[in-house]
């Protein structure tokens, strides 16, 4: 596999005998998971044995470079097959729009089969799509599409490859995919909830073919310890180093914190390095979900919602509290911070492959009943209580014959507390840009 990463680096930097090569990018989701990075590796190694001949397959992390060490079990498994990350390909060193542009670009997505929104230019460009999470891809025929929830994507890509080229597989290929299987299946433990029998059947096949695999109990552990490891970690790595995001009428992130949610909230300045962290990212409302294990392995899971406007904040948490698809049976804890609502998970199975399409449902809904949106601060949705909370306790800008429309209309996402306070002093002082 070296050698072919190697022949992707060299035909991404435009050599002059290639000047119009079309690329076949695999591209994981923006989390970059192992199971993500791995699916993106191997299965574009399998194109490029078994593909069309008229276009080079290549894997591209959906990160930037930067971001790997961020990414300690990943690294890890790295170093164990001794694949340098100077290999890979990440997001930015890859212009992806650029070759789309140009009609160079196919796209192949792996655990994911949607888009983010700021990726929607692309969406012309995806011809294929394997995925375990829940199906939201409207049905194509030029883009086939092979969705199944089981525990792990690469047990998907494993199948496809033995079904097609067992050939293909080699130790260091089937070690990447039995990685992320016994890794994303929590060991196969069925008090998990992420093992399905597939995941099962398909990690025995490749112990059967490849012997030489490590233990499963073994791997594991190793994968495991590497991905708990948050030490040196600040606030904004802690959040990007597994972090999803949804789309719609809010923007919402949805990291995974590798830490008890009492252990994070004891952060020192944690609000504010949280609005930062919104402001810098264009984020409206953060959903945190912790994880954590007993000394008997067993999962616990918190949730945490972060917003400065007590209405998203609110409405978030009661749909939240109220979700039957899976039920997360959350039970309200104490926060010492006012913009932080807390919980403990009861139902911790429910990982965020499942808490991501209640966030989605719940964007869609209520921008369908006009319960968030443009009208946030100003359509009387909040009570004085929040009027009193909201943003320092400044009311909603009236409307007047000086102003065609709600300086506030486009809601929260776009500015910060202390944006509102700045802008509110200069149109106090007539110095607002009106």
């Amino acid at each position: 596999m070296e050698e072919y990463l190697s022949s992707c680096r060299q035909a991404v930097k435009g050599t002059p005998d290639q000047p119009g090569t079309r690329f076949h990018v695999v591209l994981g989701n923006e989390a970059c998971d192992v199971d993500s990075m791995v699916c993106a590796l191997v299965y574009a190694y399998f194109l490029s044995k078994t593909g069309d001949p008229g276009s080079r397959p290549v894997p591209v992390l959906n990160i930037r470079r930067s971001e790997l060490s961020l990414r300690p079990d990943a690294v890890f498994l790295l170093q164990q097959l001794s694949l340098s990350p100077d290999l890979l390909l990440f997001r930015d060193q890859l212009d992806l729009r650029a070759l789309v542009h140009a009609g160079r670009l196919a796209l192949t997505l792996v655990d994911h089969n949607v888009l983010p929104s700021a990726d929607s230019d692309l969406e012309g460009a995806v011809v294929e799509v394997i995925d375990h999470h829940r199906l939201e891809r409207e049905p194509s025929p030029s883009c086939p599409v092979t969705v199944e929830t089981v525990g792990s994507c690469a047990t998907l890509i494993t199948e496809r490859i033995l079904q097609k080229a067992p050939e293909v597989l080699d130790l260091q290929s089937a070690h990447l995919l039995y990685a992320a299987v016994v890794l994303d299946c929590v060991n196969m433990a069925p008090s998990a909830g992420k093992v399905t029998p597939k995941d099962e059947e398909l990690a025995a096949a490749l112990e059967v073919r490849f012997p030489a695999l490590p233990r499963r109990a073994e791997l594991f552990d190793r994968l495991q310890h590497a991905k708990f490891n948050v030490s040196g970690l600040d606030t904004e790595q802690m959040l990007l180093k597994d972090m999803k995001s949804v789309s719609g009428v809010l923007n919402v992130a949805v990291p995974v914190l590798y830490v008890s949610l009492e252990a994070f909230l004891q952060r020192a300045a944690l609000e504010a390095e949280l609005s930062d962290f919104c402001l810098k990212f264009g984020f409206d409302l953060l959903l945190l979900m912790t994880i954590s294990f007993t000394e008997s392995s067993q999962p616990i899971r918190e949730l945490a919602v972060f917003s400065h406007s007590s209405t998203c904040r609110r409405q978030v948490s009661v749909y939240l509290e109220q979700a039957r698809d899976p039920a997360l049976n959350l039970c309200p804890i104490s926060s010492q911070h006012p913009h932080i609502t807390a919980y403990q998970q009861g139902n911790s199975v429910a990982s965020r492959k499942k808490l991501l399409p209640l966030v989605k449902d719940f964007l869609e809904q209520r921008d369908g009943d006009g319960l968030l949106g443009d009208g946030l601060l100003g359509d009387g949705l909040l009570g004085d209580e929040d009027e009193e909370e909201e943003e320092g306790g400044f009311p909603p800008t009236p409307m007047n014959s000086l102003v065609d429309g709600c300086p506030l209309d486009a809601g929260l996402p776009r500015i910060s507390a202390r944006d509102l306070e700045d802008k509110f002093s200069q149109m106090a002082g007539g110095g607002a840009d009106l």
